[in-house]
């Protein structure tokens, strides 16, 4: 098997994430790749839901959106929207929520609605969807998204999706009733929640990387684990799956999906 990218070990050490029969509540894009390779691979019984209704997808290729009808046609069931959110979120029956992000800062707040001042925006992103209530509600929240300064900021433009707010306990103030994100993985690296403070701290870098680069590419004075360990390579096994299902995407969209 060839050497991986940096895009691949991202999509594998997050596929790696989702436990073998979690009901999980997937974004679309990177957090699809991911979830659908999981399904391939560790984690066979896992549980996707989509926003759109679809219970127990199963797609061959990674869908366009949540409209997109190979989520309905591999599903095991599909409900209505409300159902999604009244019922299976709101409810209790998520147990992680996979979100990407346009921006994240140190407490794992995400922005996906504006780039600069809200009412004269340098850019315009595509907003928030059902990612406020999943980050609210689902049991645990994984994100993913590629590493910068101008995706790891200091302070966000726009909370869309509220992580742990202004940290501590900050959370539980605001009523939400889910723990909230428990990892954030990039194409650097890992981070999960300091205790007590959850401020996002790096637990493992990925092979190859080193702390400057992670720092050089984040916007806060980001802060490493004692413990800090090096994420396990992607196996051939994973990276077949993977790139077979890119193919398969690529051959019936005309791209890989999740390619952000």
């Amino acid at each position: 098997m060839s050497a991986y990218s940096t895009n691949e070990m991202m999509t594998v050490a997050a596929a790696r994430r989702l436990k073998n029969g979690a009901v999980c509540f997937v974004g679309i894009g990177l957090p699809s790749k991911a979830a659908n390779l999981a399904r391939l691979t560790s984690s066979p019984d896992v549980v996707l839901i989509y926003e759109s209704g679809p219970i127990g997808a199963k797609p061959s290729v990674l869908p366009l959106s949540i409209g997109d009808g190979e989520l309905a046609e591999t599903a095991d069931t599909v409900v209505p929207t409300g159902e999604i959110f009244r019922y299976w979120l709101q409810g209790g029956r998520i147990d992680v929520g996979f979100l990407g992000a346009a921006q994240v800062d140190k407490f794992g707040n995400i922005n996906t609605t504006v780039i600069g001042d809200y009412h004269n925006p340098k850019v315009r992103l595509p907003g928030a969807g059902g990612a406020p209530e999943i980050a609210g509600s689902a049991k645990e929240v994984l994100i993913i998204l590629k590493q910068s300064h101008r995706t790891f900021v200091d302070k966000l433009a726009f909370i869309t999706s509220v992580g742990f707010g202004e940290g501590g306990d900050h959370r539980q103030q605001l009523g939400l009733p889910g723990k909230g994100p428990v990892g954030i993985i990039t194409d650097l690296c890992i981070m999960e929640p300091e205790a007590g403070s959850n401020e996002f701290v790096v637990t493992a870098l990925h092979p190859g990387v080193t702390r400057e680069q992670v720092v050089e590419n984040t916007g806060w004075a980001i802060r490493f684990a004692d413990n800090l360990v090096v994420t396990e390579a992607p196996n051939a096994h994973e990276l077949e799956a993977l790139r077979a299902l890119e193919a398969r995407t690529a051959a019936a969209h005309g791209q890989a999906g999740g390619e952000e």
